[in-house]
Parts: structure tokens; sequence; C-alpha cells
């Protein structure tokens, strides 16, 4: 997906759900200006996607930001016991363009200074490249390319890592890449793990039998049971020999990778169903929840959940919005983290749709006990009537049972956007309050917002995103807690 397809404008909000634990409200202090390294113009177009963390006060962040001659570069933010070190840009791999435009997707950590964020780059021949950089005791080593499976196109190649877990000692991420075919080369999914520091080499997805011959997989969301090493499940999709777009399922048992499977769709999906798997959480082996899009048979973009019960993924069902059956709510989900789960059965999720008046709201769900509750409109505050195309819920971390922290944006009277800070106790929303950005600034615009975070507990978060700070240029802020 491309980074104007996973932009987000959120804000931060506190969710305590039906059944749960009651929660201290969080207290979030200004959002703090992220240093760049020297010379840097800015983030590019506000890409500040990846936020990873081994406990609370100890994570990374990264993205993209301009050089001081106007060329992306990937960028490393270090939070250790609570204190944002000094930038690191990341170092392409050998190979590499003399402008490679790194460009980081996903990061995970396995404990504290011990990280890993994968993405893309572009080599000297114009081949985009997947790349690895791996933190090994705080320090942060060169970018290495991965090894592609043996099918993959030597010439013109387009490779990416899009997401990558760690659990335990051990790490997964996936990806796609140009496989060789006849009369052209096609999209086929990758997985590859590291074990002591090791990554292996990528290995093509074996897909379900009904897929085409130019299935353009995509596999962009990846989640591991924490407890278990090599337990992990991924998804996205593929076509098949009618061009219908799947729901694609990968699980990894024991650090092996077994064959995809299609994803058993709801029971009112039309023909041509437009399956689109977006974020996915795993609380334990086996059992996973997932969250999605789909085309019903009315022609309704809806919004689907799918969980994994016990190694068994059982058949999707349809999320039911806060709009009438009649009215077609396009359900749009961002593919960041928008489901999160705090133990197997208990779960929240969060997207976008369209009211009975053509609105743009947020929405937020609750699994409680297994079941999955109807979704509730986010409430917005006074003067805010849409959350605007570009607002709405897009990533949520829960740290108990019924408590969790998710991330909104809205249009305020006059127009602009604005992060929202919102509580909620035993399913009870308040209207929320604006994130307070740093300095002068008015606006998180377009391509900004608090793009991830992650909460420890109700008073032990972290979350990374960027703002803007003048009619053109993006910075990025951090906020900690407490």
């Amino acid at each position: 997906m491309s980074r104007a397809a996973r932009v987000a404008i959120l804000a931060v909000t506190m969710i305590v759900a039906l059944g749960g634990v009651s929660a201290a409200a969080t207290t979030w202090p200004r959002a703090r200006l992220a240093t760049l390294p020297s010379g840097a113009h800015g983030l590019a177009q506000g890409y500040l996607p990846v936020l990873a963390c081994a406990s609370a006060g100890n994570c990374v962040a990264a993205g993209d930001y301009l050089d001081a001659q106007g060329n992306t570069q990937g960028v490393l933010l270090n939070e250790v016991r609570g204190a944002w070190r000094a930038p690191t840009t990341i170092a392409a791999p050998s190979g590499a363009a003399s402008t490679p435009g790194v460009t980081p997707t996903s990061g995970a950590c396995s404990s504290a200074g011990n990280c890993v964020v994968v993405g893309s780059y572009q080599d000297r021949s114009a081949n985009v490249q997947a790349f690895v950089v791996d933190e090994r005791h705080g320090a942060w080593s060169r970018a290495t390319e991965v090894a592609l499976p043996a099918n993959a196109v030597a010439s013109g190649q387009s490779a990416q890592l899009r997401a990558v877990a760690c659990a335990a000692s051990s790490c997964s991420a996936v990806g796609t890449y140009l496989a060789s075919a006849s009369p052209s080369p096609v999209t086929e999914g990758m997985t590859l793990t590291s074990t002591g520091g090791a990554w292996s080499r990528a290995t093509e997805v074996a897909l379900p039998a009904n897929a085409g011959p130019t299935p353009y997989v995509t596999l962009a969301e990846l989640a591991c049971a924490p407890t278990a090493g090599g337990d992990c499940s991924a998804t996205g999709s593929y076509l098949d020999a009618n061009n219908a777009t799947h729901g694609l399922i990968v699980n990894e048992v024991n650090g092996v990778w077994r064959a995809g499977i299609e994803m058993v769709p709801p029971a009112n999906v039309n023909a041509v169903p437009l399956i689109q798997l977006s974020s996915l959480a795993c609380p334990g082996p086996g059992s996973c929840a997932a969250i999605g899009t789909y085309e019903s048979a009315a022609g309704h973009l809806n919004a689907l959940t799918v969980n994994e019960v016990r190694g068994v993924w059982r058949a999707a069902r349809t999320l039911a919005l806060p709009v009438a059956t009649t009215v077609n709510p396009l359900a749009f989900l961002y593919g960041f983290a928008a489901v999160s789960c705090s133990s197997v059965g208990n779960c929240a999720a969060g997207g976008q749709y369209r009211d009975a008046a053509g609105r743009y709201q947020g929405f937020l769900v609750n699994e409680v006990g297994g079941v999955w509750r109807a979704a509730s409109e986010l409430r917005l505050p006074a003067g805010a009537t849409t959350t605007g195309k570009n607002g709405g819920v897009v990533a949520l971390s829960c740290y108990a049972n019924g408590a969790c922290a998710a991330g909104a944006a809205y249009l305020d009277a006059a127009g602009h956007y604005q992060a929202l800070l919102v509580t909620a106790t035993h399913g009870h929303w308040g209207p929320g309050t604006k994130v307070q950005l740093p300095g002068t600034a008015s606006s998180v615009g377009v391509d900004g917002g608090v793009y991830s975070l992650v909460c420890a507990s109700a008073t032990q978060c972290t979350a990374a995103g960027s703002f803007l700070a003048s009619a053109t240029v993006y910075q990025g802020f951090t906020l900690s807690t407490p």
C-alpha cells in the first residue's frame, strides 16, 4: 500500500469496553517536537508511521524526512527509559542508488534496545528492494537487502516488506515481490524469519487452489502470539481466475509457514467480493482477530470481523455499523493497527464510515468474551459534525481487558483537521479535546496526525505522529505519559 493510502489523521482515544476493568484517565502532555537529523526540511509528506515498544518508555519510531537536497531519507527515533534520543538516518544497503528513497513501513521489538524495522528502497539498477535494519543492544546496523525467493525477477523488481513482528527470540516479516511468469511477472507474497539475529531467505507463499494466474497478492498485516516464538498469522488478499479479490490468511506454526488459505466471507458477500483484510492482532497461539471490508450482494461496502479460535479460522461476519441497513456505509480501514486485543476474545477495533447524511464519521467496536458488539459512532467535540475524509479511528492499543487506547481525528468548525483525545468508561463515551500541538501549530493537516501509539497501562503510553508546521512543511512529534 502506498504512503497516501496509509496516511491517517488520528488522535488518541481512551476506550474502556463494556464488561472491562476500570482505568485511570490518561493525562497527555503537550506534544513535543521530534528532533530530525541536521539539515532536514521536515518529514516527507508527514510520514512517520512506525512505532514499536519493547516496554513502557523503550520504543522506536521510524519514517521519512527530506534532507538538505530534498531527497527522501529513512529516520529512526529511539525512546530510552522515557527520553527520546538523537535521530539516526537509516544507512541503505550496499548497492543502493545514490538517492535510494529508504521507506520504513513497520517495526517490532523483542526487548529493550533490540528492535527491527523493515521497508523498501531503490538499488543502483532502479529495482525496488526490501530491506531489514536491526538494532542490537541499542545500536542500529546498516540495513541489509532481503534475499528474495529463487523465482524473483532480476530486473524490474518491486519488492517490499510490509510488516514485521517479534515474539520471544524470533521475528517474522511478510511482504510482496515480483516473480517470473509468462508473459509478464506477477506479484506474489513472501515470508521470512529471523532467529538469533540472522534473517532467512524469503519464501514464496503457497496460494489457495482458486488463485488465478496473475494473483496480485497483497500481504500487509502480521501479528505473533506474545508468548510463543514462531506462532504468527499474516493477512492480505489475492485474485482468482476471474480477477475477484479474496481474503488471504497465512499461518506460521512453531516457526514453519503453512500454505495460505482463503478467508470464508460473510454469507451476503457479492459475487465480486472486493475483500480487503486490513488489521490483525493475535493475543495467543492459535487465537487471532482481524478486521476488513467487503462488498455485499446489495453493493454496499461493509466492514467485517474474522477470528481464529484454537487454531481454526472461522467464517467472517458482517460488522454492525451505526447506520441503517439500507444505507451504504462505505466502510474504510486505514491499514494501521486498527484492531488490538488484550486477551483471547477481548479486542477493540475502529475505522471510518459514512452516515445516513453522507458525512464521514469514525466508529469504534468492542469484542467482549469472544462476541463482537455493534459499533458506536465516535463522538465529536462541540461544533464539529464530521471526521472528514481523512479522519475517523485508525490505531488501537489494548493494555487490559476492556481498557484500550485508540486514534481518531475530525474536522473542526473552521474545516481544519484536528487530533482528538477522548475518554470513555464501561462503554460510555464523552466528547473529546484537541491534542496540544508543538509551538503555535494550529492543525495536523491532511497528511499529519498521531500515526501510532502503544500503551502498557492507562498511565504509560507512547505515541508518534506529525503536524503541519507551516503551509507546506510537516514536522514530527511524540507524546509520552506520564
